[in-house]
């Protein structure tokens, strides 16, 4: 079994695997959404790889970050939009 961390994912904090991305972390959530739309859809990850942006949320503060491409550290603090 893979060590698990603590992050905190819109204020609740979850286990996870050490090595996970971010984006897995946040699939964790019971909301399973990234952020809001401009028109207000909920939008999740699409590519997995960067390159469609419909991943970004807010770590620690840093707004638009893709978070398929970030790999998950302990106490970090994730915000979905």
């Amino acid at each position: 079994m893979p060590e698990e961390i603590a992050v905190e994912v819109n204020g609740k904090t979850l286990r996870v695997a050490r090595g996970s991305s971010v984006a897995a972390a946040i699939f964790e959530t019971v909301e399973g959404a990234f952020r809001t739309s401009v028109t207000g859809e909920r939008r999740a990850a699409l590519c997995g790889m960067g390159i469609c942006f419909e991943c970004r949320v807010t770590i620690d503060g840093r707004e638009n970050c893709r978070s398929c491409q970030i790999e998950v550290r302990e106490g970090m603090a994730i915000r979905t939009t």
